[in-house]
């Protein structure tokens, strides 16, 4: 799979300088089979690492599957990927467990992290609150990606934010998890994100 040199339409995507790392850590989190493992595997440019199990019938009082019946995988330490942006930064996607018995891991996961996207689902929008929560708490910047299932209501962009009382400094992004190019450009405008509070870092102090 090629690198992933495009720039978003607008033609304002970050251009490869001294002031980009070399090398970038970026998490990406939000409910349980919201898409975490479909976005790293749509993108990366290497195979996909991906600590999936099979869920089980011991498990159907525990995980909530309303509104995701047909999953029949689970994550239960990470998913990883790579992607690289203009020959200069690579992007090291560490995705999430999504159920909360697993958020104790967390912490090691969000280590060194530049940012986050936190993923979410119009169908199970309250799923996404922990990670909001979690990345308000800990002051890691992130973006908020409504995952646009096929059959689900769609809702714009400022609706998702008013529901999840997000502040105007917190991108609120449409993409479909499946599609290369959509992933692509949450990603580069999640960079962006960080880049442009490198100059107003006050929001998130």
């Amino acid at each position: 799979m090629p690198a992933m040199s495009e720039t978003p339409r607008n033609g304002t995507g970050p251009a490869p300088g001294n002031d980009l790392p070399e090398a970038a850590k970026i998490l990406v989190a939000g409910g349980f089979g919201v898409g975490k493992s479909t976005l790293v595997s749509t993108i990366s440019e290497i195979v996909p690492f991906h600590t999936e199990e099979t869920l089980t019938h011991s498990g159907i009082d525990v995980d909530d599957l309303s509104g995701v019946e047909r999953k029949a995988t689970t994550t239960v330490a990470l998913d990883f990927g790579r992607i690289t942006i203009h020959n200069r930064l690579a992007l090291f996607l560490f995705g999430t467990p999504g159920q909360d018995r697993f958020w104790f891991m967390w912490d090691e996961l969000a280590a060194g992290a530049l940012c986050a996207v936190v993923l979410a689902d119009t169908r199970r929008l309250p799923d996404c609150f922990p990670a909001v929560d979690y990345f308000e708490r800990s002051g890691l910047p992130f973006v908020v990606a409504v995952n646009c299932f096929e059959g689900a209501r769609q809702y714009p962009a400022e609706t998702v934010r008013r529901a999840l009382t997000l502040g105007p400094h917190v991108p609120v992004l449409l993409c479909d998890a499946r599609r290369r190019a959509s992933v692509r450009d949450v990603l580069i405008r999640t960079v962006e994100h960080v880049l442009h509070l490198e100059t107003q870092p006050s929001a998130y102090a």
